[in-house]
């Protein structure tokens, strides 16, 4: 097999491969450059300057300002009783790096990009930075193509969940703010037990209750016990405001 017919058959399985991944989504692009262009990483457009392609650089910026829009009114109507300063220590979580490669391995994007040899043969495919640019990108590409609305029906498959089950709750310590006005107010005695644990070893989700004098007073879900009982703790904070 010659050079540029391996590159072909690479970029006709990558092409395959974003149409599925739309379909499961229930996703149609009017424009498909875009889409490609966002899976497309500065190496392989300077190995293919013949094809005039762009890279997904552009498309990053303005899905980094989208998702933290979305992210940042999420919070702002789900969460009523976090501070201006929880707020934004959440979405710092939820929109960093570490955050939003979470989210592009969860759906693969690894196999989705259109990569250069010599940034593939490095490792490039599996660098987190990479990785979360390219989720960045596809949010700025599906918000031009589908608009605000399509963009935020995706984060609610793919990100408000993991927010909502405490996947990022161990920014807030929720546990240390919850036994500070328990001791405060003399309340009585905190204690958290394990409810269940189940699913893959590579997506475990574990429940948790905290309960005060033997009496539940939260109950949170989450992908570890330490996050669970976060969970926990937040939803018993907002139930002692109320």
């Amino acid at each position: 097999m010659t050079g540029s017919k391996k590159v072909q058959d690479q970029e006709v399985v990558v092409t395959e491969r974003l149409h599925q991944f739309l379909k499961d989504f229930s996703f149609s692009f009017k424009n498909e450059e875009l889409l490609k262009q966002a899976f497309t990483h500065s190496s392989y457009v300077n190995e293919h300057r013949r094809e005039s392609k762009d890279d997904y650089e552009r498309l990053e910026f303005l899905g980094d300002a989208v998702l933290e829009l979305l992210t940042s009114q999420y919070l702002f109507k789900h969460y009523p009783d976090l501070s201006e300063g929880d707020m934004t220590k959440l979405r710092a979580a939820i929109v960093c790096e570490t955050g939003l490669y979470q989210f592009a391995s969860s759906l693969s994007f690894e196999d989705k990009i259109f990569l250069g040899r010599g940034e593939e043969v490095t490792g490039g495919r599996q660098r987190p930075s990479l990785l979360a640019d390219v989720f960045e990108a596809f949010i700025g590409a599906l918000y031009l193509d589908q608009g605000l609305s399509e963009v935020d029906r995706f984060l609610t498959t793919v990100v408000y969940p993991r927010i909502s089950d405490g996947s990022f709750s161990h920014v807030m310590d929720y546990k240390s703010q919850l036994q500070e006005t328990i001791q405060r107010n003399n309340l009585g005695e905190l204690d958290y037990e394990l409810v269940t644990e189940k699913g893959p070893a590579h997506q475990r989700e574990f429940t948790s209750n905290v309960l005060l004098n033997g009496e539940v007073i939260g109950m949170g879900k989450g992908h570890s016990k330490k996050d669970s009982e976060q969970s926990a703790a937040r939803k018993a904070l907002k139930n002692l405001a109320e």
